[in-house]
């Protein structure tokens, strides 16, 4: 113990403890397939329907347009 704390921390070099080499280049990463929207999953409805709530249309009301709007001439 006494020699450790004079020498400090060395990294090991015995052929033993070194990280071996690599021999071959790991395959490259396979492509995903490629999924076309005409392929893609359709959604059920559910079984019990949608929610509709009376008031519904009160949130979502169609402002009227430039067009359809009329202005009287003074």
């Amino acid at each position: 113990m006494d020699i450790e704390q004079k020498q400090g921390c060395r990294t090991p070099v015995h052929r033993s403890c070194r990280i071996p080499a690599a021999s071959a280049c790991p395959p490259a990463p396979k492509k995903k397939p490629v999924v076309y929207p005409a392929m893609k999953k359709q959604r059920v409805p559910p079984k019990g329907g949608y929610f509709n709530p009376p008031d519904l249309d009160l949130i979502f009301r169609v402002a009227p347009t430039r067009e359809a709007i009329f202005y009287p001439y003074p």
